[in-house]
């Protein structure tokens, strides 16, 4: 279990010794090549230390003949996040997020990073809709909820933060996204039935998007594996073995990375998802929640 930056760095350094095994390359060659000390490209591939964006894009220049578009742009979004904090903003795009860096804790910002990169996110949820799926009013009153006393500017720009999460749905390509959610997620009355109303007919028409794929798991399947906490696993393209699944508590988010736990979290999900209600019929009991309200 790491924070985002030193997994990042990990993954990081496995696929740079990859491009260079793939160059027929030696550390020392490729040290030399970069104008750098061999003891350099070692901590790099091992993960021991940051590395800065530029850095990444000098090595990616040592390896171009052996890497791809889309997987360079990804290699140097990796590589700011895995830099850690000051990392991305000196990296070769300041990303919108970092504008409240003031606010948000530098876990909020990894995750909204890894979230940015994805290709897929599958989540379980157990007590609110995924930030992903939340309507302004639905967000301000988990936000009011979760930080309590919080004025109202700061509880303002969180909700903001939420919402322009949600612009990975509408990217392009988008994000992937399935999710169970507990049926208890749909019956907790968060902001009041006005607000409740809304955010169950919202649920409807997101999970209409070919890329949104919601599921509920009712009350009648009873004890399940979802019920030792929520999780999301987020899968990378064209990098093998980057996937990572977050687990959230109240003062901290925990990243697995290994195989084994990755492993047992998709199982986790798998099964988790195969009790679910099929989409269609998760979409009618939602509705008739909505129409209840």
């Amino acid at each position: 279990m790491q924070h985002g930056p030193a997994v990042r760095r990990r993954k990081l350094g496995e696929e740079l010794r990859a491009l260079r095994d793939r160059t027929g390359l030696t550390s020392g060659e490729a040290a030399r090549i970069a104008g750098w000390h061999q003891s350099k490209i070692s901590r790099i591939e091992t993960g021991r230390s940051g590395v800065k964006p530029e850095d990444i894009r000098l090595l990616l220049d040592v390896y171009a003949k052996v890497v791809s578009p889309e997987q360079r742009a990804l290699l140097e979004a990796l590589s700011a996040s895995a830099a850690g904090p000051g990392g991305a903003e000196a990296g070769r795009g300041r990303q919108w997020w970092h504008d409240y860096r003031g606010l948000l804790p530098q876990e909020y910002r990894d995750f909204i990073s890894l979230e940015a990169s994805a290709r897929s996110a599958r989540t379980v949820e157990l007590s609110v809709v995924p930030g992903l799926l939340q309507t302004p009013d639905y967000a301000r009153a988990v936000t009011r909820a979760a930080l309590g006393g919080l004025p109202e500017p700061k509880v303002d720009a969180l909700v903001d933060v939420r919402l322009a999460r949600q612009s990975v749905l509408r990217a392009a390509p988008p994000l992937e996204l399935s999710a169970v959610l507990d049926e208890a997620v749909l019956r907790r009355q968060i902001g009041g039935p006005g607000v409740m109303a809304a955010q169950l007919r919202h649920l409807v028409q997101v999970s209409r998007l070919p890329q949104v794929r919601l599921q509920v798991l009712p009350f009648s399947v009873g004890g399940h594996l979802g019920l030792t906490g929520p999780f999301v696993i987020f899968s990378f393209p064209n990098i093998a073995d980057l996937d990572v699944v977050v687990l959230d508590h109240l003062t901290s988010s925990l990243y697995l990375e290994r195989k084994e736990d990755l492993e047992a979290y998709s199982a986790a999900f798998r099964t988790i998802q195969a009790h679910a209600l099929p989409p269609q019929d998760s979409s009618d009991l939602i509705s008739s929640l909505a129409d209840d309200a």
